[in-house]
């Protein structure tokens, strides 16, 4: 079950809101609170894996809130925003907002978000510690993923994707990526640089793995294209024109 918390500070709105949280099974509300300020007393008691706010609130809103939340919390709940103004939706996202509904929203809309916050706390349950050792002589890693300490060969990795503070790791020998809890820039000192490089600041890809290059994209193994950023674009065609054959 994801513990979560509804915050609102108008009666009926947050009623309605409860109401929704209370028709998702998977969802369990801990506290309903009219203020940050009171979620906050809730937060410093337990754990709270999901929290449903309002913008515009009294004393303390709902974006100064999340913000505080994630400089205290290294990982910090998922946030969902509610409010009747369109016009916070980028700074919605800019604090990290997994969801955003809009005031008045319906019942598709939230358990869309709800489903959102469900896939995060999945990833987040599926890495719970912190990850990697140094590559050994025998060219592996290992990695704590799932509950599980997972002995990776870095020959079969094909890249490797950030997602927030998680890192998902496509491998040839492994039928679905691996999900840890890891920065690239930790992975990254822990990976040949003959082998990996950073093409983009969403993805480190195996140079091995390279089947063409096109339209400032990396293609591997024929059936995924990544894009080069261009803080990296520079680094990388340096590495393809020592490669390419000339006359």
């Amino acid at each position: 079950m994801i513990k979560c918390i509804a915050i609102d500070d108008e009666p009926l709105a947050l009623q309605k809101l409860v109401a929704y949280i209370k028709k998702i099974p998977y969802l369990e509300l801990v506290a309903q609170c009219q203020s940050a300020i009171e979620a906050q007393k809730v937060i410093n008691q337990q754990q709270i894996d999901a929290i449903f706010l309002d913008i515009n609130m009294p004393d303390l809103n709902g974006l100064d809130f999340a913000k505080s939340m994630e400089k205290s919390h290294s990982h910090g709940p998922i946030m969902v925003f509610t409010t009747a103004y369109s016009e916070y939706a980028i700074e919605g996202y800019k604090a990290n907002a997994v969801g955003y509904l809009l005031k008045p929203y319906g019942f598709d809309e939230f358990e869309t978000a709800a489903q959102k916050v469900k896939d995060i706390a999945e990833i987040r349950q599926q890495a719970m510690t912190d990850v990697t050792t140094q590559v050994d002589d025998d060219g592996t890693i290992f990695v704590k993923s799932d509950y599980k300490i997972v002995r990776m060969n870095i020959k079969n990795i094909r890249y490797i994707e950030a997602m927030s503070e998680y890192l998902r790791i496509s491998c040839d020998d492994r039928p679905k990526p691996v999900i840890v809890l890891l920065s690239m820039k930790k992975i990254e000192e822990h990976l040949p640089s003959n082998m990996f490089m950073r093409i983009h600041r969403s993805y480190i890809i195996n140079l091995n793995k390279i089947c063409e290059v096109k339209k400032n994209h990396v293609v591997i193994d024929e059936d995924v294209s990544l894009p080069i950023g261009d803080n990296y674009k520079d680094a990388f065609m340096n590495y393809l024109n020592s490669k390419i054959l000339t006359k």
